[in-house]
């Protein structure tokens, strides 16, 4: 028998994860923030249809396969769509455009990774973008010119029963990075964007081409619903407030009052119910509902575990029914938590 999966990673730039010197190029248009990915891929194909319209900055394909014999795995390999996929990056000033095509790197694909029943099979891809960044860093020689490196590892583990499942064991601080599993669908999320430590810390050694990969703080995706959500809230007539906090922040404190809904743009906040943690959520989470609809009191404990943006709503300006099925999604999330498992 032969298993085949692919899995893929689309690395983009969301509105408010730039800040500094970047951000005053983006506002003044030399530069763009991306749309978010879509919720489901078609295939490799799909992936080269983004990129010329300029929906990312790079993808990871991981394609791979193993051929399973008296229900041993005897042999496994990358697939012949494995690599990476760079964008471009368009700088404009005025009405004229410039389109710089993106450094490669070499794509890392050590050898699968054989156990008895499963493997694994990794890749890491990445590169940077055409358009120099000059700045100074922490590090000899204290000046660099051009960009910092983005890269995403991938990994499949193939399992001889036919499972497959999907991982991020590494990737840049900057940008977000989406994953999506081998059915296309999006499964997790890179939980927090760091563009400080990515412009100072990415390069020479400090990358998989170097010495090392950086580990990634993964969170699961969120619902479609709250997807929508976050499309109103962020698109609609009256813009949130954007609100940021450190980490250990208290967000929402349970018994308190409360009536203002909450989009998590970035970061990782904890959920705690009577002092127990019953989740960690990420990037794309919609807080908050349960107070609006309930008398205005909070539920839950809401703790920042990384620095987090979060955009602010006030209750006035909700779907009312979108909220309570919402709210009947996240009670029935609470029966059996799971990384994306909320209350509030």
């Amino acid at each position: 028998m032969r298993i085949e999966a692919t899995a893929i990673s689309l690395s983009w730039i969301p509105s408010e994860s730039v800040s500094g010197s970047l951000r005053r190029g983006f506002d003044v248009g030399l530069a763009h923030y991306d749309q978010p990915p879509t919720d489901v891929l078609a295939g490799v194909d799909e992936v080269h249809s983004l990129r010329a319209a300029d929906r990312f900055r790079f993808a990871n394909v991981l394609a791979a396969w193993a051929e399973v014999r008296d229900g041993r795995i005897v042999a496994a390999g990358h697939g012949a769509d494995s690599g990476l996929v760079m964008g471009s990056t368009t700088v404009r000033v005025a009405q004229l455009g410039a389109t710089f095509r993106g450094y490669s790197l070499p794509v890392r694909q050590p050898p699968p990774e054989q156990l008895a029943e499963s493997v694994r099979v990794v890749q890491t891809v990445g590169g940077r973008t055409g358009v120099p960044l000059p700045r100074p860093v922490p590090h000899p020689p204290f000046v660099r010119w051009q960009a910092p490196i983005v890269w995403t590892t991938l990994a499949l583990d193939l399992h001889a029963d036919g499972q497959v499942e999907v991982t991020l064991p590494g990737a840049s601080a900057f940008p977000r990075h989406w994953v999506y599993g081998p059915d296309g669908r999006l499964a997790l999320k890179s939980g927090l964007t760091d563009q400080a430590t990515w412009v100072a810390h990415s390069f020479g050694t400090r990358t998989p081409w170097g010495e090392q990969d950086s580990p990634v703080l993964v969170t699961a995706a969120e619902s479609e619903l709250e997807r929508q959500m976050s499309h109103e809230l962020m698109r609609g007539g009256r813009p949130p407030e954007i609100r940021r906090v450190p980490v250990g922040a208290t967000v929402t404190r349970q018994g308190d009052p409360g009536d203002e809904l909450f989009l998590l743009l970035d970061g990782v906040l904890g959920v705690d119910v009577d002092g127990e943690r019953i989740a960690e959520v990420g990037p794309g989470a919609v807080l908050g509902e349960r107070a609006v609809l309930e008398h205005g009191t909070r539920t839950s404990t809401l703790t920042a575990i990384t620095p987090a943006r979060l955009a602010v709503a006030p209750a006035a300006t909700v779907d009312l029914d979108r909220l309570r099925a919402l709210a009947d999604l996240h009670r029935r999330e609470d029966g059996a938590p799971t990384p994306s498992g909320r209350a509030e």
